[in-house]
């Protein structure tokens, strides 16, 4: 038993596919309105991406503590596990 699980399977998240439709529909008006070497192109297509990360990050918090509880709780069982292997 890992006190820290391990993550996956973001991509099935609804709110990671809606940060990831966003940060494309974001390169696509980017590329089509703003000039390629233009900050302000690079900064809403970083915002995009940053936003896909984030999602992904409280997404997987989220469903770690509701499947697992909270780091507290995941501790004890770490710990009861171990006391009882010995």
């Amino acid at each position: 038993m890992d006190l820290i699980p391990k993550h996956g399977g973001y991509r099935n998240l609804k709110s990671f596919q809606v940060a990831q439709v966003v940060y494309d529909l974001t390169v696509r008006f980017c590329d089509r309105y703003i000039d390629k070497r233009s900050r302000t192109r690079d900064q809403m297509v970083q915002a995009g991406r940053s936003g896909v990360q984030l999602t992904r990050q409280i997404a997987s918090l989220e469903k770690a503590f509701v499947e697992e509880g909270g780091f507290t709780e995941r501790m004890y069982r770490v710990r009861s596990a171990r006391r009882n292997r010995s």
